[in-house]
């Protein structure tokens, strides 16, 4: 049996080791092997790993994809490539875009260029329906235009219009994901779910955005995984793909879930200003990963969250040492992001 050797950029963030997870895990496929690559910023960890980095076929290199001669040796050495590696907080791309421009663009373009010198068979670009910009009805297909309206969802952007661009100038290999909101465990708690559930479960109130009617399809990490290894696996060259759950819910609503699933009511929530440029709804359309691959989320959001929060609760020694250092380091948001 020949083994597929992956390398997995951002392998050990919050959706990146999801995958690792999946590939390596009891249900995973048998004929591959997987390296991690991650510069271990506050937002990874290797503790994300704990379950198979005594697997078989499992290995990791701290470094980051802007070292153009470290990314150029690990992808010559492998088969495939799945790019999850990004800056990824909104607020923070406002307080300063240059660290999202550097590791969005120039890192995904040094990949790239180690692809065109050494024809990997696959390249898979994980990107954000952030690239969209903002839709007031429906939902946007993949043909859609990008109107990305921050610096962190331009970036994303450029970085998958640069990887288009070398299928169709060079040929490669190149497959794009765009997916909702994400949510599940081990996620840093800087985004809105986990950092709702880490201050709502030490007792602290939480920040919402304006008015709390801005709108996100969510959709839980195992579904995302499972709809990045159907791209992976089955996938078109040159194509992007939306992965998305239809779970629409406004801030506010999903405010309120929370609230219920951690015991606590609306007396925890503090109303803040709205930041710049927060886009007031998104919604993708998923029709063609359905009909072309046969994805389709299998958790509710009820069912989602309360795995979530239980995970969360349980998890203290994984989530609050990381909390005190972000808080230290002022790495956490004092108003949630959406």
């Amino acid at each position: 049996m020949t083994t597929t050797r992956i390398l997995v950029t951002g392998g050990a963030g919050f959706i990146g080791s999801a995958y690792v997870r999946a590939l390596l895990g009891p249900n995973g496929p048998s004929d591959v092997a997987v390296t991690v690559l991650d510069k271990l910023t506050y937002a990874g960890s290797l503790a994300n790993l704990d379950e198979v980095c005594r697997a078989d076929g499992f290995s990791f290199v701290r470094g980051d994809i802007c070292d153009a001669d470290l990314v150029d040796g690990l992808v010559a050495a492998h088969d495939q490539v799945v790019h999850f590696a990004a800056e990824s907080h909104v607020d923070r791309s406002i307080s300063g875009a240059a660290a999202f421009v550097r590791t969005n663009v120039q890192g995904t373009q040094n990949l790239l260029d180690a692809a065109l010198r050494h024809r990997p068979k696959r390249f898979v670009h994980i990107s954000s329906d952030e690239v969209y910009g903002s839709i007031r009805h429906g939902s946007w297909p993949e043909t859609d235009p990008l109107r990305p309206n921050s610096p962190y969802s331009a970036s994303k952007a450029a970085s998958d219009l640069i990887a288009l661009a070398y299928h169709r100038t060079h040929g490669l290999d190149v497959r794009v994901t765009r997916c909702s909101n994400t949510y599940g465990s081990h996620q840093f708690p800087e985004k809105l779910v986990p950092l709702f559930i880490t201050r709502l479960l030490e007792g602290r109130p939480v920040p919402l955005y304006g008015d709390g009617h801005n709108v996100r399809d969510w959709i839980h990490v195992d579904d995302h995984v499972r709809g990045i290894e159907l791209v992976r696996t089955l996938g078109r060259p040159g194509e992007a793909y939306n992965i998305g759950a239809g779970n629409e819910l406004s801030n506010r609503e999903l405010t309120g879930l929370l609230l219920t699933a951690c015991g606590a009511d609306w007396d925890m929530v503090r109303f803040v200003e709205d930041r710049k440029g927060h886009d007031r709804r998104y919604s993708v359309d998923f029709t063609k990963i359905r009909t072309e691959l046969g994805f389709m989320p299998t958790k509710d959001m009820s069912s989602g969250l309360a795995e979530t929060v239980d995970w969360y609760r349980t998890h203290r020694s994984w989530w609050e040492p990381m909390l005190r250092r972000a808080e230290m380091g002022r790495a956490l948001p004092t108003r949630v992001p959406s």
